[in-house]
């Protein structure tokens, strides 16, 4: 479709840079007419102004650009790529002077060949759209082709690259071919050279090779899809001792473009069963052929791989036959000086029986001298215990153990009583010091305590009542309520009004 696109439309090329020429012819005089210059019209009356609103300005631009530049091919470097969730591609345009904003939408990216990148040298087909969220001018791109580089042999090394860094060619994960395939499964198009090419040399190298096809497009579109299928149907049907062979003759890149399919090099990679590629001629490389068990340069080499020629075979059974013969009398000879060997080496069995008699009467005497040197030191270990245990008698001890504890029962009994007299001493003279401080002691001795009744407070001076107060009056037992006729300092003069 690029192709058909490139033969039927080819406008100039546009570089980015913007020179003075182009920006007139992006806003002519008449675009502009209605908007006047702030600095002109700056002492005329508002009514005389043409304002614009901002979408209607944009929209104003936009309408140019469509008129102007419809559709364009543009040339620059790709930079500041990005991808977001959507599946839509973001990136900058640059030269060594300008550079303008692109998107690629989702549709258009996925039927790209190659991957973008940075730093890649472009050439995108689209038109120029003012995005009126922001103001910014972008170029909507349609189709992308790399400049200098075919967009297929850039999506082949590209996978290439990225297959081989996952480590699908690795020789590790080769498997080996049989020696002599029990079937072949053949996955190419049934009405190609390729399949005539490969049976004709299978059967002139091995006649009773066994070949399945499973017929597949190998061009076009939809043609990676058969062989996978075809692929898959193969690797379910194969048993141990079976191979299986992508083939098709030499074509152009576009023709072999299928064997580049990246999900089948993926089902390559993961089949069970030996896989041979032959895909083109000897100067032909596809993924297929890196991803593969082994690769033959042509379908003719691939039989020539897989088949050995029928005199070879005999002529290695021969060879085989023939060291299997020496091999076998070699073996044959060898086992026969080994028996001479051992029989000459083999004793008298009677001979040797005696020699076992002798031997065990000896062991049995000498068991029985080591056994009785044991039951004596046992002995001798027993009496020496029992002496010990007679000196450390349980009775004795217990003996010894009773006394011991009457005696300290006594001294116990005695500490006790002393004890408790030098206890009781003690208290008796403490309770006499406490008496003699006790203020029930001093009341003993005549002395009373004089308390007011309006407020309990101790009456200590003659000067704290008056005549008529109420005092209550503490003697040692008792209590008497009295009532002040008089007070006076001098004591002598109280006591003989009293009398």
């Amino acid at each position: 479709m690029g192709q058909a696109l490139l033969t039927s439309f080819n406008p100039p090329i546009l570089q980015i840079t913007m020179p003075e020429d182009s920006i007139k012819n992006l806003f002519p005089p008449s675009a502009l007419e209605g908007i006047v210059s702030p600095d002109i019209n700056r002492g005329s009356p508002p009514s005389a102004r043409h304002v614009w609103q901002v979408s209607d300005l944009l929209a104003k631009v936009q309408d140019r650009l469509d008129l102007d530049f419809d559709i364009l091919w543009v040339e620059g470097e790709i930079s500041n790529l990005r991808q977001p969730s959507s599946g839509h591609c973001y990136f900058t345009l640059k030269d060594d002077q300008s550079q303008i904003k692109a998107v690629l939408f989702k549709f258009q990216a996925a039927r790209l060949p190659f991957d973008l990148e940075d730093g890649q040298y472009v050439i995108c087909f689209g038109r120029l759209n003012i995005y009126t969220g922001r103001g910014d001018l972008q170029l909507v791109v349609e189709i992308v082709e790399p400049k200098g580089e075919g967009a297929l042999q850039l999506a082949f090394e590209q996978l290439k690259a990225r297959l081989a860094k996952e480590g699908l060619f690795s020789s590790e994960h080769k498997l080996p071919l049989p020696l002599l395939p029990q079937r072949v499964f053949v996955v190419t198009s049934p009405t190609g050279a390729a399949i005539h090419d490969f049976i004709r040399n299978a059967r002139e190298r091995y006649p009773g090779a066994g070949i399945v096809l499973c017929p597949a497009s190998v061009q076009g579109e939809g043609a990676s899809g058969e062989i996978i299928d075809a692929l898959r149907i193969a690797r379910h049907i194969a048993e141990k001792g079976d191979v299986i062979l992508l083939t098709r003759g030499g074509g152009s890149l576009e023709d072999l473009w299928a064997f580049n399919d990246e999900t089948l090099a993926r089902e390559i990679f993961n089949c069970t069963v030996p896989v041979v590629s032959a895909v083109g001629h000897e100067v032909d490389f596809t993924i297929s052929d890196f991803v593969a068990d082994h690769r033959a340069a042509t379908p003719t080499a691939a039989a020539q791989l897989l088949f050995p020629r029928r005199e070879e075979l005999m002529d290695k059974v021969a060879i085989l036959t023939r060291r299997m013969v020496l091999s076998s009398r070699n073996r044959l000879k060898v086992n026969q000086q080994a028996v001479q060997l051992l029989r000459h080496q083999l004793k008298d069995p009677g001979r040797r029986l005696v020699e076992q008699r002798l031997r065990q009467d000896d062991l049995n005497a000498r068991l029985l001298r080591v056994m009785q040197e044991k039951i004596g030191f046992w002995l001798q270990g027993y009496l020496n215990l029992r002496e010990r245990l007679v000196v450390h008698e349980p009775g004795k001890q217990l003996d010894l153990a009773k006394a011991e504890s009457c005696s300290l029962s006594r001294r116990l009994v005695q500490a006790g009583s002393v004890s408790i007299e030098r206890r009781r001493h003690c208290l008796a003279t403490l309770s006499g010091k406490l008496n003699a401080v006790s203020p029930l002691a001093v009341l003993a001795r005549g002395y009373s305590l004089v308390y007011r009744i309006s407020g309990g407070k101790l009456v200590r001076r003659a000067g704290q009542v008056t005549k008529g107060d109420s005092l209550l009056i503490r003697p040692e037992k008792g209590a008497i309520l009295c009532e002040v006729l008089s007070t006076g300092k001098d004591q002598d003069k109280v006591l003989s009004q009293t009398d």
